[in-house]
Formats: structure tokens, C-alpha cells, sequence
């Protein structure tokens, strides 16, 4: 599998993942059908969302032949990590998320709280919670905020 920058021709997949995953996992905890299934489509989100330069930039996707999965890295952040739900527990989402820690020295994130499997998933990874929590906004769900110390760094290998 190799990991590379997006192009413009994988907004639409990065999109329909995006969504796939919205609607699985946060659409339980949010509730809020006009977004999840209204709201929420693949072109308008490639469109007006993703297609922009300075997103274009931080976008990076998993591609085996298929486009399993994307992240979004902001200078150290980690903005987004999203794996297909069909292509999930291969490996995919740890891949991503070494190739951010190698490349761009990724040593932080916020998650949602009640995302309790993508916690579980980057605490399994070396990141622990820092007990800094914030509004998602526009909503009364909190997100936590995740680090990764510098010594963690030394035991990912690079994985592409």
C-alpha cells in the first residue's frame, strides 16, 4: 500500500469515506438526521470543502489499487485519519497514522470523546490524552485532545 499526497481526482472517494465513516460513527452520537443524510454529500463536500488549495496540500490517501483511507495533516496536527469502514482493522488506519508521525512529525490530534474506538486506536499507537477538552463546534459533544511525545517518535518505522 502506498501512501501519497491527493489529487484531484481522489476528492470524490476521500469524500464518499469521509461520509461513510460520519454516517456509521458520529451520526449514533450526534443524531442530527438533516446533517448526516442531508447535508452531508459526496460532491458538495469535494466541491466546496476538499478541492481547495490549502486543504489539497494536506491531503494524503492510503492506495493499494483501492483508496482505502486519507488523512489530513496541518504542520503537526493530525486533522483527520478516516479508513473505508469495509477496509477497516487491516492495517490501513496504522499505516496512516505512522506516515504522519515519520513524515511530518504528527504529535497531536483532537478526537471525539464518545469515539471511543478511535481513542482506543490512537492511544494503541503511542498517543495518550491530556485531559484538554473542547467543544466540537456548533455542537455540545466534547473532543479531546490526544499527544505524542518526541521519544515515542523513534519506535514507529516507516511503513511505505
Amino acid at each position: 500500500m502506498k501512501i501519497r499526497r491527493a489529487q484531484e481526482t481522489d476528492l470524490s472517494r476521500i469524500a464518499e469515506i469521509f461520509i461513510f465513516n460520519n454516517r456509521i460513527f458520529y451520526f449514533p452520537i450526534f443524531k442530527d438526521e438533516s446533517y448526516s443524510f442531508g447535508e452531508l454529500q459526496v460532491v458538495p463536500l469535494a466541491e466546496r470543502k476538499l478541492r481547495r488549495p490549502d486543504v489539497m496540500r494536506q491531503l494524503f490517501v492510503a492506495d493499494s489499487g483501492i483508496r482505502k483511507g486519507f488523512m489530513q495533516v496541518d504542520g503537526t496536527e493530525l486533522c483527520k485519519l478516516y479508513v473505508d469502514p469495509f477496509f477497516q482493522s487491516e492495517g490501513t488506519g496504522g499505516r496512516l497514522l505512522d506516515y504522519a508521525v515519520t513524515e511530518f512529525h504528527a504529535d497531536h490530534l483532537w478526537a471525539l470523546e464518545k469515539n471511543t474506538r478511535a481513542v482506543s486506536f490512537y492511544e494503541r499507537h503511542g498517543f495518550v490524552l491530556t485531559g484538554e477538552k473542547k467543544y466540537e463546534d456548533g455542537t455540545t459533544e466534547f473532543l479531546v485532545k490526544l499527544t505524542r511525545s518526541e521519544k515515542d517518535e523513534g519506535k514507529i518505522e516507516k511503513s511505505h
